[in-house]
């Protein structure tokens, strides 16, 4: 039975690791520290917020903090089970982003053409078990893996 939006709204924190493609053969691990807050928005929406500190080794082995990266979305309904976000027209410096359940996970898609004209996909699948989310993102660049990453969650209690 298909999971309803409800199932994921909260604060969500925790983290993960990712692996970013560097060149044709090369792929840099990295920590992220992760935080996810999913919340009611209009009628059978949902706002999104997702916060995401990447460390990456320094010099001597030590961590080194990029600073957090925030990403916000609202999305209305565009169907049973299927939202679209607001605005987002990826030929006029936009994503297009739309969001759909499959059985227990919210699965955010996203498309923009960069500057150069290329076509990045990103994909966000948050997978609930109760008080705990499962991430797995992937991005590519006109079809090339450019970073995957996992992540694991838990529900922040109020």
């Amino acid at each position: 039975t298909q999971v309803k939006i409800d199932m994921f709204f909260g604060n969500w924190a925790g983290g993960g690791v990712s692996e970013t493609k560097t060149d044709s053969s090369r792929f840099m691990l990295g920590q992220r520290e992760l935080d996810v807050d999913i919340k009611p928005a209009g009628t059978g929406g949902f706002e999104i917020i997702w916060s995401t500190l990447q460390k990456r080794k320094g010099a001597a082995g030590r961590a080194v903090e990029g600073g957090w990266k925030l990403t916000t979305l609202v999305f209305m309904p565009a169907g049973e089970g299927r939202w679209r976000a607001e605005g987002g027209d990826p030929l006029q410096d936009g994503q297009f982003s739309w969001a759909v359940i499959e059985e227990n996970a919210l699965v955010i898609r996203t498309f923009t053409v960069t500057e150069d004209g290329s076509a990045e996909n990103q994909m966000y699948r948050r997978t609930v078990s109760g008080d705990s989310m499962e991430l797995f993102y992937m991005r590519t660049v006109d079809g090339e893996l450019k970073r995957n990453a996992m992540g694991r969650l838990a529900r922040q209690k109020k």
